[in-house]
């Protein structure tokens, strides 16, 4: 698990891009929120947040953030503590662990968007992460969204400069 959010504390573009598609009304899940730049974000839009992470020091500056309702949870070793929930729309950014897939997809309401944006194969040559269980195969999220029957609303995947120099692949699916 490696995050850039030390790098760039503003929300993705990739995120702010496709967050107008989830409902106004309904609760976004932050899913290894790290500090919470994207929790802060959406809530400061108007949203209602739910920010986990298994850190709770990156999570503590998200106490009392009004909008943000803040979980600690190891995501990887622990029970999967959304059982049964399903939220209007689920961002992930710099975090994959691929047995959550599934979870993640169950989790994803009616209607819901899944806004999802991570490090894929190639990135070795930029740095961390460079495990090949943390970077992504040529179009896997294109191929996960649609084996669970979601609509892409956008897919890329490549090089980026900004942040810093990385590959990545990011998607937008819609239940």
């Amino acid at each position: 698990m490696t995050s850039l959010d030390h790098l760039n504390d503003r929300p993705s573009p990739w995120v702010q891009r496709f967050v107008p598609q989830i409902a106004r009304d309904g609760e976004i899940l932050d899913l290894a929120c790290g500090r919470g730049r994207h929790a802060r974000w959406l809530a400061g839009e108007g949203w209602r947040v739910e920010a986990v992470d298994r850190d709770s020091a990156a999570l503590a500056g998200l106490a009392g953030v009004a909008g943000v309702r803040v979980r600690v949870a190891d995501l990887e070793h622990g029970v999967w503590p959304y059982a049964g929930r399903h939220f209007a729309g689920i961002v992930v950014a710099n975090y994959l662990h691929r047995p959550l897939l599934p979870l993640i997809e169950e989790a994803l309401g009616e209607g819901g968007v899944l806004i999802y944006e991570t490090f894929m194969v190639g990135n070795e040559r930029f740095g961390r992460p460079s495990n090949p269980d943390f970077l992504l195969r040529p179009q896997e999220l294109l191929e996960v969204a649609c084996a669970a029957g979601l609509r892409v609303l956008a897919f890329e995947e490549g090089e980026v400069t900004t942040p810093k120099p990385a590959m990545v692949q990011r998607i937008a699916a819609l239940r």
